[in-house]
């Protein structure tokens, strides 16, 4: 046995364990930060030889580990990762390290319960983006709803006991149907594995159930129009570090759903039911953009932000088909899921970043509305810099990574109908246009009032978390090359599973 052979494990217990560990050191706060910023600075390092020694040409999973769990369920504790559930998991051990640092001096009572929460949640999530066992995703899955729920509920804003239980209902009970297609997969089949799940043949009426079953619980985390109405209140309600990870990561989860169960699952109902999921995605990018230029709060504007660019991921998972039945050509299927990968990860950098710019202003002026700011530029020049840098990679600019995925997005729409990528393209200018203003009300003109004018720039610990957050916007940006070499093989390989029917003849 090697160290390979156990990583996965170690990256989802480490930050587990840990968390549990953390939360007996109540009246030893300083030692509860630093044992969790220790332990997921450990589980990043781990992270790093998931990419170095991951092989790229292969659609097998990686890293693979299988022991048994639940026997009378015939379900296994089986973990692995391919091209598109790796990166992922970089980010969520990336993103976990910047949270604990940004919430270093900002958490005030319950520190280690805080600290210990985000920790946990980082295990639970690694375990979703690694599970191959149905009953082992599902686990995770419902497992993630708790520490964010304490985390909203108790270190939330005023309003933290209504947004919290929204957002619990709404991710709960749609995910109740995801566990019926489920059990349904496992009477039918005798087994858990996905990958059993995803040869099997299905009747259409069959796949229909089951799609919309998983798009009950997919579409909620996305979250996709109309289901998205809990997200602004979570993201408003929430501390800085919850909003980051819930933008960041979680949003994440629904996307990956659709990738690892429901298109390999549901190949033919995906296909018949690609006009619903691609309007409804075209409505979050036009209508939700138009609903995030209204917006007053700097968080809520975020937040639906963070609607619209998601409404990317979807859209460029389901035109590909469109691209088949238009143009007979299955390129345009790879095309497509590789923009939603990137978006993905792209939209988990930049949303980050933008909510924790929010965080270090409201730290000093204890406000997120927009017009309690103006001029921050002359008080603030570094912080304005870096905000000023997110702000256009949220509206897409070229050079950022929220170009990237974007980009291939509306490629891939254009192959399929011209329609798609006009409404898919007035992204673009609406991003622009919600963006911009925000930064020109926030950061440039005269200093608006005497608290902006009393502002001090960037410490040393904001820098740091800033200036990562850059670095990998930049990144991906300018050389998205090695992100999409990891994840070609795997979007190849899901994109062929997409053109055979699985209708048993």
């Amino acid at each position: 046995m090697t160290f390979h052979d156990h990583l996965l494990s170690l990256l989802i217990w480490v930050p587990i364990i840990g968390g549990f560990v953390a939360l007996t050191l109540n009246g030893r706060p300083v030692i509860a930060k630093w044992l969790s910023l220790s332990l997921s600075g450990l589980v990043l390092l781990l992270s790093v030889p998931l990419y170095v020694s991951f092989k790229p040409g292969t659609a097998e999973m990686q890293f693979v580990e299988r022991s048994a769990w639940i026997a009378t369920l015939h379900a296994d504790f089986y973990v692995g990762v391919d091209g598109i559930s790796m990166p992922l998991i970089l980010l969520t051990t990336f993103t976990t390290v910047i949270i604990l640092i940004a919430s270093w001096v900002n958490v005030h009572k319950r520190v280690a319960q805080y600290f210990a929460a985000f920790l946990i949640l980082e295990g639970l999530m690694i375990g979703v983006l690694a599970a191959l066992d149905g009953v082992l995703f599902y686990v995770f899955w419902e497992a993630m709803l708790i520490p964010m729920f304490i985390i909203i509920g108790v270190w939330g804003g005023p309003r933290r006991v209504y947004a919290t239980i929204k957002f619990f209902l709404y991710t709960f009970l749609g995910s109740l149907l995801m566990l019926v297609a489920l059990v349904y997969l496992y009477l039918k089949s005798g087994s858990y594995e996905l990958e059993v799940f995803q040869r099997m043949p299905l009747s259409l009426a069959e796949q229909t159930l089951i799609f919309l079953a998983f798009f009950a619980a997919f579409a909620v985390k996305v979250p996709m129009w109309p289901l998205h109405t809990w997200l602004p209140d979570a993201h408003v309600e929430a501390p800085t570090g919850g909003s980051v990870v819930l933008a960041a990561v979680m949003l994440k989860m629904g996307g990956y759903g659709f990738l690892r169960l429901s298109l390999p699952i549901a190949p033919d109902a995906s296909r018949e039911l690609d006009w619903l999921v691609i309007a409804l995605s075209l409505i979050a990018v036009v209508y939700i953009g138009l609903v995030a230029l209204a917006q007053q709060d700097m968080k809520k504007l975020i937040a639906y932000s963070s609607i619209s660019h998601m409404g990317f991921v979807t859209l460029g998972l389901f035109i590909g088909f469109q691209i088949v039945v238009y143009t007979g050509r299955t390129s345009g299927i790879e095309l497509g899921i590789d923009g939603a990968v990137v978006q993905m990860l792209s939209h988990g950098l930049v949303s980050a970043a933008m909510f924790l710019c929010v965080g270090v202003m409201y730290d000093r002026v204890h406000s997120r509305e927009i017009n309690a700011y103006g001029g921050v530029v002359n008080t603030m020049p570094k912080f304005a810099a870096f905000m000023v840098l997110f702000a256009l990679a949220n509206a897409g600019v070229p050079g950022t990574s929220g170009f990237v995925g974007e980009l291939l997005v509306i490629l891939a729409s254009f192959r399929a109908n011209v329609w798609y990528a006009f409404l898919a393209g007035t992204s673009l200018v609406l991003g622009a246009a919600y963006t911009l203003w925000l930064v020109k009300r926030v950061i440039f003109g005269e200093v608006a009032n005497d608290k902006v004018a009393a502002l001090v720039d960037l410490n040393g610990r904001e820098f740091l978390v800033l200036g990562l957050l850059a670095l990998g916007v930049i990144a991906v940006g300018l050389r998205p090359a090695p992100l999409l070499d990891v994840m070609r093989s795997s979007t190849q390989h899901l994109a062929q599973q997409l053109l055979v029917s699985k209708i048993a003849p």
